[in-house]
């Protein structure tokens, strides 16, 4: 289908020819048919299959259409500093011939610039939940005129810790009646929908299905093994196959802080990407894993999505994804811009009952490996949790000694005197 059967403003249809594109992706059309018309959606769409044009187009066409003294503006709450300005890019090249003003707002740079922006006036503006809130709060960022808004990548941003800034700056916007509402996601897992359904009027849920789910390039690999020895075949893994980078995915926070400085305490320089740490120090990691800083990062799922490295070497699934679908998008981390890659999963109990329902859902089975002795390896970060234990109880136990010869010197002086003679 052609952008031209929707008969969008003229000026706009020029910006999409100028922009190159002719026919409409599945998630464009569908979300297309809804959104002209000025109703909400909830919308699951992979990565790279034409979601930003689709809410892009929606908001130039419906602002354009808006003939008001006053047009509403649009507020699109994005993840990171990143995505914020590819989005702003987008949007300025379908914007070529229409005039509207576009800003793009997010921490770890200063204000002057972005008030600045502010102050002439925009239409659009683009930013993360921190920096949005922030200048709402201090008086610059007037949410209560804005008509539209769009939340993308919605699972990442609930992932990153970003649901109580998100309710906040729903609350300081218009009533969801008085509001075009979009919302995009990898998947529309409960939390999405529970947002969904609170804060838009009557949503359209459209669910589009990749074509293809996992990509032929992936070597995949599952492995059977208790959960105590993990990290043993984790390591003789690493040491035998020597991957120059890898992507390591655990499914709890704390795990994976734990892995890290394990793998750190046996000779690989490793990270930890978690949605509990402040956002500067998240953008940080990831800039120093993509130009090779360290080898290792272990990340729970928010690093699933918007994590592109085109010459990642594997990906190890340490605990089994419950979705189905973080399965693929940790996998689809791997094997990117034509380059092959390597997937390795370890099933263990508790979270091998989702190999199933993974299976079922890739439409294959994965090819289970042997985990034979001499594949696993010594953890030397047992050896040295082991002595650094040691060493506490060694120093406990030397200020109880110390505390109970004070104790005798104070009650009773002269025998203190005597030894001390």
């Amino acid at each position: 289908m052609n952008f031209n059967e929707f008969h969008l403003e003229p000026r706009l249809l020029h910006g999409i020819t100028d922009r190159g594109y002719k026919e409409m992706t599945a998630v464009q059309k569908q979300t297309l048919e809804v959104t002209l018309r000025g109703l909400d959606v909830a919308v699951q769409s992979q990565t790279g299959t034409g979601k930003t044009a689709a809410f892009l187009i929606t908001l130039f066409n419906n602002n354009i259409k808006d003939r008001t003294s006053k047009r509403k503006k649009a507020l699109i709450i994005v993840p990171t500093r990143e995505l914020a300005v590819q989005i702003e890019k987008e949007a300025r090249l379908l914007n070529r011939h229409l005039g509207l003003a576009i800003g793009s707002f997010f921490g770890g740079v200063g204000y002057a610039a972005q008030l600045a922006s502010l102050k002439k006036g925009l239409d659009i503006v683009i930013g993360t939940p921190g920096r949005l809130l922030d200048l709402s709060q201090k008086g610059h960022l007037k949410l209560k005129n804005f008509g539209f808004l769009v939340i993308d990548e919605a699972d990442r941003l609930f992932d990153m810790g970003f649901l109580p800034d998100i309710t906040n700056i729903i609350r300081k916007m218009p009533p969801r009646h008085a509001r075009q509402n979009m919302l995009f996601s990898a998947t529309l897992n409960r939390v999405s929908r529970k947002i969904a359904i609170e804060n838009m009027k009557s949503p359209k849920f459209i669910e589009v299905t990749p074509e293809k789910l996992t990509v032929d390039t992936i070597s995949q690999e599952l492995y059977h093994v208790k959960s105590h020895i993990k990290m043993n075949l984790m390591l003789g893994i690493l040491k035998d196959q020597t991957p120059q980078n890898a992507l390591i995915f655990t499914n709890m926070r704390h795990s994976a802080f734990r892995l890290a400085k394990n793998l750190q305490q046996n000779g690989f320089n490793s990270q930890h990407l978690t949605g509990d740490l402040p956002q500067k120090r998240r953008l940080n990691i990831i800039k120093d894993f993509m130009e090779g800083k360290f080898a290792f990062l272990v990340a729970t799922d928010v690093a699933a999505r918007g994590l592109h490295i085109d010459d990642l070497e594997m990906v190890i699934n340490y605990d089994i994804p419950q979705d189905c679908e973080n399965y693929v998008h940790r996998i689809g981390r791997t094997a990117r811009a034509g380059n092959s890659g390597k997937a390795i999963s370890f099933a263990s109990e508790g979270t091998a009952d989702h190999i199933e329902a993974i299976e079922s859902f890739i439409g294959m089975k994965i090819p289970v490996q042997a985990a034979e002795d001499n594949l696993f390896a010594t953890d030397n970060s047992i050896r040295a949790d082991s002595k650094k234990r040691f060493r506490n109880d060694r120093s406990k136990k030397d200020r109880k000694n110390s505390r109970s010869k004070n104790f005798q010197r104070k009650k009773n002086p002269d025998r203190a005197r005597q030894f001390a003679v």
